[in-house]
């Protein structure tokens, strides 16, 4: 697979073994900057395993994961990996639930963020402008006030995405981010990451079909630990391969 100067992400032949189970088998991919990519497959695919490499939480066997133009982020632990710009949202979310939305988000700015001096100081106004943009973002300056543990489920979520945001990432690896949700707030929330991919790279893994066919972007199916198919989200589900291991369930 070919490497090439827009190129933001690139897996080459990488291997993870876990007790002698195989979780990827000499996966490959390229990712390039500005793009969105649903990454969708069956339980055990390798999915998880994918996001754990690429956030150093795994270490590859073998094979080569590269971020930026030179970056080998298989040498790197987690917080280095963070600190490159790549952000990672789990599909439970982890917001601060006695806190309000805006001191959650106040609290995910990058820079100092030592608790005491975030909640006590007052923000200046460019915390506050970037604050109030990621509001607007994440569809929640109505609730800015609100205790996070009081949102719904779609709106946690948000607020997760937000905290990502905050951080200044270039991508995002997104985890299962309608799961749980009604269907206006699945919609929501594809609007929201393609207004996200207009200044982000982002890598969605999902289940839910229709939500990957809402956000119209490149889909990656992978089995097996590799990929199986690559394309347009009618290529892939026109690919019988994918019907038999994936869709035909």
């Amino acid at each position: 697979m070919k490497q090439h100067q827009d190129t933001l992400l690139y897996l080459d032949g990488v291997n993870v073994s876990f007790d002698g189970f195989r979780a990827l088998n000499a996966l490959s991919l390229v990712l390039e900057k500005g793009e969105m990519r649903a990454v969708i497959g069956p339980n055990g695919a390798g999915k998880t395993t994918m996001m754990d490499v690429i956030t150093g939480k795994t270490r590859p066997d073998s094979g080569r994961v590269v971020f930026g133009n030179s970056t080998d982020l298989t040498k790197l632990d987690e917080p280095d990996i963070a600190a490159l710009g790549i952000g990672r949202k789990f599909q439970k979310p982890t917001v601060f639930e006695p806190h309000s939305v805006w001191d959650n988000l106040l609290l995910a700015l990058a820079g100092d963020r030592r608790p005491r001096f975030t909640l006590w100081a007052r923000p200046q106004s460019e915390e506050r402008d970037r604050i109030e943009e990621i509001l607007l973002t994440a569809r929640l300056a109505e609730h800015r006030h609100r205790r996070a543990g009081d949102l719904s489920h779609g709106q946690k979520q948000w607020l997760e995405i937000g905290m990502l945001l905050a951080q200044e990432p270039q991508l995002l690896l997104v985890d299962e981010p309608v799961a749980g949700m009604t269907d206006s707030e699945t919609e929501q929330t594809a609007e929201l990451l393609r207004e996200i991919n207009r200044t982000r790279s982002v890598v969605v893994v999902e289940h839910d079909m229709a939500f990957v066919r809402a956000l119209g972007v490149k889909v990656t199916v992978l089995h097996e630990g590799s990929v199986l198919s690559e394309g347009s989200i009618d290529h892939v589900s026109d690919d019988p391969r994918v019907i038999e291991v994936y869709l035909g369930r």
